[in-house]
């Protein structure tokens, strides 16, 4: 499988520690990346400026499931676990 596009689970559930074009802190769990669109598309995917913890993210089934809100609470999940 492959990441689902239009998704963005990745793009809300998680926190991300270190700076995002428009969020110089990061962001917290739950909150959504002002980076995202409103097709649930990374504005920053490919490019420079976005942050190495996105780019290194992965589509896998274990993480997010098999549809967006399964994606959702699994990674929410996993970011409360850790």
């Amino acid at each position: 499988m492959a990441c689902r596009i239009g998704c963005g689970a990745c793009c809300i559930a998680p926190s991300i520690t270190t700076p995002i074009p428009g969020m110089k802190d990061g962001k917290p769990a739950g909150v959504r990346c002002v980076q995202l669109d409103e097709n649930n598309l990374c504005r920053l995917f490919g490019h420079p400026d976005r942050p190495a913890v996105c780019h290194a993210f992965d589509f896998d089934i274990e993480v997010c499931g098999t549809e967006r809100d399964e994606a959702l609470a699994l990674i929410s999940w996993l970011e409360d676990a850790t």
